[in-house]
């Protein structure tokens, strides 16, 4: 039976179709699917009678040393890596389109050139002059970092051949192109066919590659997830457009912790690290009003403190809005429906807007309470203890679950002028033995107690 010559792919998802369609049915983008020729057609009957070479096999017991690092001495960026570059890496950056990935790596690659590390920088989406300028501004024209622009896979290849740098910035992987592939830059083959070759030379000649990757609507690292599988290390760059704030998170990362984030400050000059983030997102806050709690998250291994604001106002459409901003939506709609069902407090026929300050992402379940505590101050425009902190994840139950690294999270608070916890009952706690701490059972407990309603 002989073999299809064509494949038909989604540019969004990266799903194979055995035909054209209009409409992906993974991803349900229109006008996403293309015919593309695949990179082989693989052996014809297997591999045939020709036998290989045996794998030298090893025990689990084998020590090895730590991979060694090199590190940028931006404090920020080392975190995010895991403690600094390991040779040979292949790290990814994805994040939305101005948000500041090229500014980053810019001043990510001038700060390990001036520590010794010999770094190149292939640009494939801007002209050399228009880096330089940005250099220029930067005030990193002093650093020993060489450019190149390229968009031909080959010549990349050959250049960091010869060259042999410790670091090599590649932006961006969408813009690269194989002489051996029959399809745009950009396209589903085309992405994968660099990504295996860069990520390929970087393991075989001990050189770290940074690839930049674009997003989709969505948020996600275009094109094939398999991508991701083949890197190190994903690190995303997030940030609101209102906000000077950038968060750049590791979301994989086999040298280090993953969910590890680093907050840099977007100032005229570059991207300023924030060595104290939870300061800096409190910076704001003012007297106590009705709507504001503040949450002790964690971050990786770094403790974060941030405010979640609440509004809840009447509404004259026939179906109130759910507005909410660095929090999962669902999670807010499972909350208010806990709050309805096991507390007796309805929220029908109200507006409900959630926002966290500063910009911020807060992902973990340990942010039910303080959600739980916005929007019941809001409703009830009653302000919460001004020195008060909290974390508890909700369950369906009403119950107040313990959370991991509670000791974190208060000696963070403690360090800021905190002195009062409010937290799961039932949580174990070793140290912070100078904050007040209210431990409560349920849901209906913390809305008697604070707001003194049963």
């Amino acid at each position: 039976m002989a073999r299809p010559t064509t494949a038909f792919t989604c540019t969004e998802c990266g799903t194979a179709h055995k035909k054209w369609a209009g409409r992906c049915d993974s991803c349900g983008g229109w006008n996403t699917i293309i015919e593309e020729a695949p990179l082989s057609q693989g052996p014809g009957r297997g591999l045939g009678a020709l036998k290989g070479k045996a794998v030298a096999l090893s025990s689990l017991s084998t020590k090895e040393p730590p991979p060694p690092r090199a590190q940028s001495g931006m404090a920020e960026l080392d975190r995010v890596l895991g403690g600094g570059l390991v040779p040979g890496s292949a790290v990814l950056v994805g994040g939305d389109p101005g948000i500041g990935k090229s500014t980053l790596l810019l001043q990510g690659a001038a700060a390990f050139a001036r520590r010794g590390q010999s770094a190149i920088y292939i640009s494939g989406e801007e002209a050399s002059a228009q880096v330089r300028l940005r250099a220029q501004r930067l005030g990193l024209t002093d650093a020993p970092v060489r450019l190149g622009a390229e968009t031909n896979l080959r010549d990349i290849l050959t250049t960091l051949d010869r060259e042999r740098p410790d670091l090599a910035v590649i932006n961006s992987i969408q813009t690269l192109w194989s002489d051996t592939v029959e399809a745009a830059p950009g396209s589903v083959t085309q992405v994968r066919a660099a990504a295996h070759e860069l990520v390929t030379f970087a393991k075989r000649r001990g050189v770290a590659v940074i690839l930049v990757g674009h997003v989709t609507k969505d948020g996600q690292i275009a094109g094939p997830r398999v991508v991701e599988h083949m890197v190190d290390t994903v690190l995303y760059f997030e940030g609101e457009r209102g906000h000077q704030f950038r968060i750049l998170r590791s979301v994989k990362n086999r040298f280090g912790p993953a969910d590890e984030i680093g907050v840099f400050e977007m100032t005229g000059g570059g991207l300023a690290e924030v060595a104290n983030p939870s300061a800096l997102f409190l910076s704001e806050r003012g007297q106590p009003t009705a709507g504001s709690a503040v949450f002790a998250g964690i971050e990786g291994t770094r403790p974060v403190l941030t405010e979640v604001q609440a509004l809840v106002a009447p509404s004259t459409l026939a179906s109130p809005r759910r507005t909410v901003v660095g929090l999962d939506s669902g999670r807010v709609s499972t909350i208010l429906a806990v709050l309805e069902a096991r507390c007796g407090i309805p929220f029908a026929g109200l507006d409900v807007f959630l926002n966290v300050a500063g910009g911020m992402r807060v992902q973990e379940p340990a942010a039910d309470l303080a959600i739980a505590a916005a929007l019941l101050s809001a409703r009830e425009d009653s302000a919460l203890p001004a020195e008060a902190v909290l974390f508890g994840e909700i369950s369906l139950s009403g119950a107040l679950r313990p959370v991991a690294q509670a000791e974190n999270r208060l000696k963070e608070a403690q360090k800021l002028g905190f002195s009062q916890a409010i937290l799961p009952d039932g949580q174990k706690i070793e140290g912070a033995g100078g904050m007040a701490r209210r431990q409560i059972a349920d849901l209906t407990g913390f809305v008697g107690e604070i707001f003194g309603a049963g």
